[in-house]
């Protein structure tokens, strides 16, 4: 934009009115001062120096609280991003799987032919029970003795036949009839308790203990578990505290190493408490964000043993007060209702967060789930169908009433 000779010439006169304005207020100011007393001048100085300084010292006291607000405000931002990133993850998947038929089929199938022992059983008892057969009290007491020797329970076998009972008595019923009803009941029951293992990511390590007796496949599910988080980008760290058994160690720094995780061991038969203590601590200092514990297996009916896994807790807790803050029970489902006797003894010793049933893909006792869900409602986090890694899988409750009821999906 080009300025002319007018518009210049009234620049510079209002830049001179300016300058002579600002001369006038400076000798105005002196002139001030001059009249007033020596004395009083100091006192306003004095004054408006002290209440600088005054507002110097409340900044001062106020700002730790300041940054402290600001701290916890972004901390809270940083947990809610966190939990928004995981869900939106989380939401992917599902809708990978959903989008993939044939990878959602492949899972199924892979749960069924886990379950073919016990659903063989359950199938070919129900077939045999509902050949061209009304439901009558006989047909009604041989599906809850079939029932209870699948392994679902007294408790659970009574109150299904007595809702099919409410149903169906006096009629005719196909065995696929009976096997759906079934599974819908089961599923009824289980989709309270299947809940995947969600780790808290406010908390740096989340530890992980894992327990149970002796050949529930807990060093194998810890290395399974490992392997999925480390995918999914965690650091991991692995504390092998069953000082007891050499293979254990070794069967462990194997998985670490698959894994890519951190590992942790010492020498044969020494303290797992203290051992578990160390660990924690080189997990707090490298910020690891899973610590898996791996623990010797206990046999639930010596006092001894149980009470050195309660010692366990009782050290670490004195690093994290909330550790561990995941409890894991293995189970073997070939044991069947010896498992409720095991979840029994360990809920006395640590305070078990929740379930992972293993080896059902060599059992005939598959129906020990619901037993389970029944009397302890412990969310049951996994279940294992098989050696390989992607065989541990996040408990379905309808998948697996189904593949349970061998029925198709």
């Amino acid at each position: 934009m080009k300025i002319n000779l007018k518009e210049a010439q009234r620049r510079q006169r209002m830049s001179r009115t300016l300058k002579n304005n600002l001369k006038k207020r400076k000798v105005f100011q002196n002139k001030i001062k001059k009249k007033i007393p020596k004395k009083d001048l100091e006192s306003v100085e004095k004054t408006r120096e002290e209440k600088k300084i005054k507002i110097k010292e409340i900044a001062k006291k106020e700002n730790p609280k300041v940054e402290k607000i600001k701290s916890e405000i972004h901390k809270e931002e940083q947990e809610t991003n966190e939990i928004v990133k995981e869900s939106a993850t989380k939401k992917k998947e599902e809708l990978k799987i959903e989008k993939d038929p044939k990878k959602k089929k492949n899972l199924f199938q892979k749960l069924k032919t886990g379950l073919f022992k016990s659903s063989e059983k359950i199938s070919q008892g129900v077939k045999k029970i509902f050949v061209n057969k009304k439901l009558d009290i006989q047909t009604l007491n041989d599906l809850e003795e079939l029932l209870i020797m699948a392994d679902l329970g007294p408790s659970a076998a009574e109150k299904l036949t007595a809702e099919l009972a409410n149903e169906k008595f006096d009629k005719n019923i196909k065995p696929e009839e009976v096997k759906t009803f079934l599974a819908k009941k089961i599923e009824e029951t289980l989709v309270d308790v299947a809940k995947p293992l969600i780790l808290n990511n406010s908390k740096t390590p989340s530890v992980v203990l894992v327990v149970g007796v002796n050949g529930t496949g807990k060093t194998t599910t810890i290395g399974k578990l490992a392997h999925q988080y480390s995918s999914e980008g965690k650091k991991i760290m692995i504390a092998a505290c069953d000082t007891f058994r050499a293979a254990a160690v070794e069967q462990l720094q194997i998985w670490a190493e698959r894994s890519n995780a951190e590992f942790v061991k010492s020498s044969q038969g020494c303290d797992s408490a203290g051992l578990a203590y160390e660990a924690l601590e080189k997990a707090k200092s490298k910020k690891i964000d899973v610590l898996f514990i791996d623990t010797a297996g206990r046999v639930q009916n010596r006092t001894e043993l149980m009470e050195e896994l309660a010692k366990i807790i009782r050290v670490i807790r004195k690093l994290d007060p909330e550790s561990p803050h995941h409890c894991l029970l293995t189970l073997d489902a070939t044991t069947g209702q010896n498992a409720v006797s095991q979840v029994e003894i360990f809920k006395e010793m640590a305070e078990i967060s929740g379930l992972i049933v293993t080896k059902l893909d060599g059992s005939a006792k598959g129906g020990i789930l619901l037993s389970l869900a029944e009397k302890f409602s412990l969310p049951v986090h996994a279940i294992g169908v098989g050696e390989k890694i992607e065989d541990l899988q996040s408990f379905e409750a309808q998948e697996f009433a189904k593949s349970l009821m061998g029925l198709e999906k």
